[in-house]
């Protein structure tokens, strides 16, 4: 049996027989690719692709502990631990756990995971109530269950704060819109030769149930957004990434097997393409209410 079956099978068995008292709704839009297996791999420095084909999740590592950066569906634990291991780490080193934003393709896995390692959940305080519900209080998706199991944060975060273990510091955007709390987040890496400043980046895509200048559930949304836009437009980085792979072009820019290559993710005009698609989109809806 694949892992992607292995994977999927965990999924489904974990909305269909989590506990009466926390049934979880089927996972709205679900697409196989975000369980496709995708073999792990060195970045640049003590930075790693420990996600999907197609949900970047990333691994940090240090002498004190390991950061991971989202963790997919739920079931994805599993893919996620395997993968960790095979790079040569181990899952219970995590020490802390991120994500770019709260919904249930990058959280999905917080609470097995968090159970795994004990690793402290920080979260922006707006992205907060919905991880701490399952996701039933999201904006667009909410309103209907949980669609992952809830975890309730042990450190919330601002625009500009700083994550720190061992010699690393992450530096915190706060990128509302695609959720209230989404984020993208900054930091140093280092290898042999030279020092790479860091983007993983939450590309602001709008949801199809977006409304501007905003809904009962999100008053400040279009707001947001334009914030967002004028924020991301200004980073500096060497390398970037996102939360879903496609949106950095992760199979065109890496295949297994390929090496050790960090420059291949110095894509400076892919970046500005995808913050540029968004805002046309942004522009259109915003236009077909005035």
């Amino acid at each position: 049996m694949s892992l992607t079956t292995l994977v999927l099978a965990a999924v489904l068995s974990f909305s269909s027989t989590h506990s009466a008292a926390q049934k979880l709704i089927p996972l709205p839009n679900f697409k196989p690719s975000w369980v496709q297996d995708y073999k792990p791999f060195r970045i640049a420095g003590n930075l790693y692709y420990v996600g999907s084909y197609e949900l970047g999740c990333y691994l940090i590592t240090t002498p004190q502990g390991h950061i991971l950066i989202n963790t997919g569906l739920p079931g994805s634990d599993t893919m996620i631990r395997r993968h960790v291991e095979e790079l040569g780490f181990h899952m219970s080193d995590v020490r802390i756990l991120l994500t770019n934003q709260a919904h249930f393709d990058h959280v999905g896995g917080f609470a097995a995971i968090k159970k795994m390692t004990g690793a402290r959940v920080m979260i922006d305080e707006m992205d907060a109530p919905v991880l701490a519900d399952g996701g039933n209080s999201d904006y667009i998706m909410g309103g209907h269950g949980m669609i992952f199991e809830p975890v309730k944060a042990d450190r919330l975060l601002h625009d500009r704060d700083t994550v720190r273990l061992g010699n690393m510091k992450i530096v915190v955007l706060h990128h509302p819109g695609h959720t209230k709390g989404a984020c993208s987040f900054l930091f140093d890496v280092k290898d042999e030769t030279r020092t790479y400043r860091v983007l993983i980046a939450n590309i602001p895509t709008l949801l199809d149930k977006t409304e501007f200048p905003g809904m009962p559930t999100y008053p400040g949304v279009e707001k947001d957004y334009a914030y967002t836009f004028r924020s991301m437009k200004t980073l500096q980085f060497d390398l970037w990434f996102a939360a879903h792979a496609g949106q950095f072009d992760l199979d065109k820019k890496h295949k297994p097997g390929d090496g050790y290559h960090p420059d291949t993710f110095s894509d400076r005009a892919g970046y500005d393409k995808a913050i540029a698609d968004c805002y046309q989109d942004y522009l259109k809806r915003r236009d077909r209410k005035q």
